[in-house]
């Protein structure tokens, strides 16, 4: 890890962002749990986890700049989402980081920013 980047950085920019949300949906589209609270075409949701994530992690903020305030809790209130589905989501990505190559430290520095927002989301018990 290079603490004098950003984490956009880090993880290679648009194209290592862009890399990661491609390897995490097909995980996500085939997890028993996730897979019922997405749509059948996963490309738009693709394209604005990798708006979300490239300003989440430092980057350009693509997302407020299309869609104003990310607003995340919010834009998920309208589905159940427990923390089986927070672990589920975080075991996808963890799985993802290492399929696209990011190495420790690196790889649960990241997990562990996205755990923060993962648990966040949770609205059912």
């Amino acid at each position: 890890m290079d603490p004098s980047l950003s984490l956009y950085d880090q993880l290679g920019g648009a194209e290592g962002v862009r890399a990661l949300v491609e390897a995490f949906y097909p995980r996500v589209q085939q997890n028993a749990v996730l897979a019922p609270l997405f749509p059948e075409d996963i490309e738009p949701v693709m394209e604005k986890q990798y708006m979300f994530l490239s300003q989440f992690f430092g980057g350009p903020a693509l997302f407020s700049e299309a869609f104003g305030h990310p607003m995340m809790r919010a834009r998920h209130m309208k589905f159940t989402i427990t923390d089986g589905h927070a672990d589920e989501w975080l075991h996808c990505m963890a799985h993802a980081l290492r399929d696209v190559g990011i190495q420790e430290p690196l790889a649960s520095f990241v997990l562990d920013r996205l755990s923060g927002p993962a648990r966040h989301f949770v609205n059912s018990y």
